[in-house]
């Protein structure tokens, strides 16, 4: 089930600027374009390929402040991982 969430318009200006730059990695432009694609898409989720770039963006000492914050939207709109309610896991046995 995807989080009704959508990118806000000052993050897709910041999405915008990571992916016309040219010393953007691509792991931050991946999570730049995930963050735009999903600027009126309530219904969009990111996959785990932007998610795992958007994470790599963040970890990066070398990421823009743009980079970084397209990254950070981008992850809030990945579902749960494992589940659908988001509350605890029930232990393996």
């Amino acid at each position: 089930m995807a989080k009704k969430e959508v990118t806000s318009k000052t993050v897709a200006r910041k999405a915008a600027k990571t992916l016309t730059s040219p010393s953007s990695s691509k792991a931050a432009k991946s999570a730049a374009g995930s963050a735009l694609s999903q600027r009126s898409a309530p219904n969009k989720e990111t996959s785990s390929s932007a998610a795992s770039s958007a994470s790599k963006t963040l970890k990066s000492p070398t990421a823009s402040k743009a980079a970084k914050s397209a990254a950070g939207s981008a992850l809030t709109q990945k579902p749960q991982s494992g589940t659908n309610s988001g509350g605890p896991r029930k232990p393996k046995k």
